[in-house]
């Protein structure tokens, strides 16, 4: 049954195909809502009635492509899961992780249903958004492990800036929920007479914002222990990374709110929201050394019996006088 069977570098693969996928339902997500096409197909599963595929109209084409992505994730994630369990040499990390991407893969299916039968309920769309940042987590993390050999790692880095970086993921997460509140209240809520949250734009922009800048802070607190106590250059050089992904989602942010919210703008900002996420979370695994996965030695191929090489005999010794021999007299 060795054809049943996945080796490491397959797995990865498919982890970095998941992952890029996560990220595409994300701005696919992202599209729906800011093009007012949350409405496009009024039904689920079907798009409309007893039809499963859309009516070629601008809004419906663009609902229903965010389903066909979703669909897919789907299948990746099942691909994922069951590659996970196929995997030699058996990982259960890996296994726990890749169970967790199918289970929440499914709720952010589920709750695309009650987007649509609840007419695009704010705070409906607002968890849609936190579950799809929850499992661009798990893909982000089952993608890293997937790299190297199963463990915590060993710390490179000061349990300061260990403490601090939990802390800054902490605030991201905060951050991250501000932020699809921000968009709650704005204009664009997916689609004409969908409800919005009830609060001010301008007051949740500003408590977003200052929310962001507490997290930039805490950042450059980061660097600067990192910086005291020697830590090594790749781990700085990371950290410096992620504050500049930081400080270019802040540019987008504040050019969006100053422009009156342009839809594309707001695109941006959203898939950014993800690749700062994910970001932070590549740079918090990076702060421990991680020991490369031992493949177990393979097998050497064993000659087939009664079949041995021109010049040798069946043990591998040559069969007849070598170059060297001197032949006797007769």
């Amino acid at each position: 049954m060795s054809f049943l069977r996945i080796g490491p570098r397959q797995f990865l693969f498919l982890c970095r195909v998941t992952l890029a996928t996560v990220v595409l339902n994300v701005a696919t997500g992202a599209a729906v809502r800011l093009s007012d096409s949350g409405l496009g197909c009024p039904d689920w599963p079907t798009c409309a009635q007893s039809h499963l595929t859309p009516p070629l109209r601008l809004h419906a084409l663009i609902e229903f492509g965010n389903r066909v992505v979703v669909f897919v994730l789907v299948v990746l994630c099942a691909a994922t899961m069951v590659a996970g369990f196929l995997r030699r040499p058996a990982r259960r990390d890996l296994r726990w992780l890749s169970t967790g991407l199918i289970l929440g893969v499914l709720g952010e299916a589920v709750l695309g249903a009650f987007v649509v039968y609840s007419k695009l309920n704010a705070y409906v769309v607002m968890t849609h958004f936190m579950v799809g940042m929850a499992l661009l987590a798990v893909a982000v993390v089952l993608t890293l492990r997937a790299g190297h050999a199963t463990g915590p790692g060993t710390p490179v880095v000061s349990s300061r800036a260990l403490w601090l970086t939990r802390v800054m993921l902490g605030l991201l997460v905060v951050v991250l929920a501000a932020g699809t509140a921000t968009t709650g209240a704005g204009p664009h809520a997916g689609g004409k007479g969908a409800k919005r949250v009830p609060i001010g734009l301008e007051d949740m922009t500003r408590i977003h914002a200052e929310l962001v800048i507490v997290t930039m802070l805490t950042v450059l607190c980061i660097l600067w222990v990192l910086w005291r106590t020697d830590a090594p250059a790749h781990v700085q050089d990371s950290g410096r990374v992620l504050l500049g992904a930081m400080v270019v989602q802040g540019i987008i942010g504040y050019t969006q709110f100053f422009t009156h919210l342009p839809a594309v703008l707001v695109g941006f900002h959203v898939l950014g929201a993800s690749l700062v996420w994910s970001t932070a979370l590549w740079f918090h695994h990076g702060l421990s050394d991680h020991r490369p996965e031992v493949l177990p030695p393979t097998p050497p191929m064993a000659e087939p019996r009664g079949e041995a090489r021109p010049g040798t005999s069946e043990i591998g010794r040559p069969s007849g006088p070598g170059p060297d021999a001197v032949a006797e007299p007769v």
